[in-house]
């Protein structure tokens, strides 16, 4: 798969996750074989760049693998001045948030709220497209219901404006992230377009991303919620893909290791305060990924970890339940 200068083989994606793709899980998830990493997207409004949050979003110091923004947002111009200023800020892709079902996004008519409105969507891909010398991709959902799936629509006009490749979630918006997702209207897509698609939703084991891909014929695949607390997916699909075996899951001290490096990165990147409350749902999402040897403990773990405020302390009892209570997964 190629976009603009990036030439991505079977590549296995990280969606862009408001509140958890920042630079080091992204880091995190780029050396444990993703291809690309989306960040949190960041918004159009010039406003709210000076924001500490957004100085976060926008911070792709020592990134270790191709650097693409996410940016939304429902005015053409301002999402092409944010395309810009992203650029000037390191972003080597602009990816344009169509996808979001969030209620707080689509009452201001971004997100996949954007969807209902097909001459909108051309006149923000295309002006973005326009403004920046960087790859444009774009992330969209099938449709806004079920009675309105024009994802194939949306594709056709992406592709007319210069888009270089389309991740599709096998959801509606009005779906949320409810039931599962579908692949038919991603299999409709990529038949109808010549760009690259992406196939994203519910693709959370090996086995599923050989099915997904074999239904849709995608180009890649986009991982979000399965990578939560298991950010070898990535490698474990490759490896399926390419050798038809299942890849050994980490064992204990595998995932002490990654995630106490995970969160001095963490503590690093945010400081102490905020990356401690930051790895708090990292660490419940470890837990829940991880096979207990007492799933009561773990659960009184989960809640006693909460209430921990400083670094060392929490790092320490991450380290010793670790020890304690994760037993080596099974192939």
């Amino acid at each position: 798969m190629i976009i603009g200068e990036h030439i991505l083989e079977n590549p296995v994606i990280l969606a862009p996750m408001a509140g958890v793709t920042d630079r080091p899980f992204r880091n995190l998830c780029y050396q444990l074989g993703a291809d690309l990493c989306i960040s949190e997207m960041v918004t159009s409004e010039k406003h709210l760049w000076n924001s500490r949050k957004t100085r976060l979003r926008l911070n792709h110091q020592g990134e270790t693998g191709i650097r693409s923004v996410q940016i939304a947002g429902t005015d053409p111009f301002k999402l092409a001045a944010a395309a810009q200023f992203n650029v000037d800020n390191g972003a080597e892709i602009i990816d344009i948030n169509m996808g979001c079902p969030a209620k707080k996004v689509c009452n201001v008519q971004a997100g996949s709220a954007l969807l209902k409105d097909e001459p909108l969507v051309k006149q923000i891909l295309s002006t973005v497209v326009e403004a920046v010398d960087v790859p444009v991709t774009l992330k969209i959902r099938t449709g806004w219901d079920e009675e309105n799936k024009n994802a194939v629509n949306i594709a056709r006009i992406a592709e007319q404006s210069g888009i270089q490749a389309l991740a599709v979630h096998g959801r509606t918006r009005a779906d949320a992230y409810r039931g599962e997702a579908e692949y038919d209207t991603i299999a409709a897509v990529k038949a109808a377009v010549g760009i690259p698609v992406i196939a994203n939703g519910d693709i959370t084991s090996p086995q599923i991303a050989k099915q997904v891909l074999d239904h849709t014929q995608a180009d890649g695949l986009m991982i979000g919620r399965a990578a939560q607390g298991n950010p070898w997916i990535f490698q474990q699909i490759k490896h399926y893909l390419k050798q038809g075996s299942l890849l050994s899951k980490p064992d204990h001290d595998e995932t002490r290791r990654v995630l106490t490096d995970h969160l001095k990165n963490l503590y690093d990147f945010y400081g102490e305060l905020s990356g401690v409350r930051i790895a708090r749902k990292h660490i419940g999402w470890y837990i829940k990924a991880a096979p207990m040897n007492d799933q009561q403990g773990a659960e009184l773990f989960r809640k006693e970890i909460n209430q921990v405020d400083d670094a060392s302390t929490q790092l320490e009892l991450v380290t010793e339940f670790f020890n304690l209570q994760c037993t080596p997964l099974a192939a």
